[in-house]
């Protein structure tokens, strides 16, 4: 698994890691050494003694990285430079396995933003799976929705997963079917 790209690691501290691509949630010790594979989006693929990992950003400490910074809102903004930067956060939710966003991959089918009466936002987003019996599934979901809920006035984000219809490779952006060669 070990290739030209990957960086090696050490941990510094125990942390959380969940198993690709069965999303069983495991504790990685201290002093593990391993190979970070993927860095997108703010969280982590790291190999280690022959698994695959997904580290949380909110665990780059314990890979000896920093962690992203949060979205920030301008002054004045609209509400279409809010809902440009749920879209943004949205894009920062990686398929452990695939390097590419999941915007990008096709697999958010709507998101709706409603505003409320004291100026926040409720987000009802709706999203699949590239393979319905993927483990990662949850992880996703999860992603998906704490990303969001860190942009400001975003009070509340239901993120449902859904499998109708069926995600399918036309689905992807043309800059996505490019990078895996899956051009139609």
């Amino acid at each position: 698994m070990y290739s030209a790209t990957s960086e090696p690691v050490t941990l510094h501290r125990d942390c959380k890691a969940t198993l690709i691509p069965d999303g069983y949630e495991i504790e990685l010790p201290q002093g593990s050494i391993g190979y970070i594979t993927q860095s997108l989006g703010g969280s982590f693929t790291v190999y280690v003694d022959g698994s695959l990992f997904r580290v949380s950003g909110i665990d780059a400490d314990a890979l000896g990285k920093e962690p992203l910074e949060p979205p920030v809102l301008p002054e004045n903004c609209t509400d279409d430079d809010v809902e440009q930067i749920i879209w943004d956060q949205i894009k920062t939710c990686y398929d452990p396995e695939i390097p590419i966003n999941v915007v990008d991959l096709g697999l958010i089918y709507t998101c709706d933003i409603v505003k409320t009466d004291n100026n926040s936002r409720r987000l009802s987003i709706t999203m699949t799976l590239t393979a319905p019996g993927c483990g990662m599934g949850d992880i996703l979901v999860e992603d998906v929705r704490s990303k969001v809920m860190l942009v400001p006035t975003v009070a509340k984000a239901d993120v449902e997963l859904v499998f109708d219809p069926p995600w399918d490779r036309s689905m992807m952006s043309e800059e996505a079917q490019l990078q895996t060669g899956m051009m139609y």
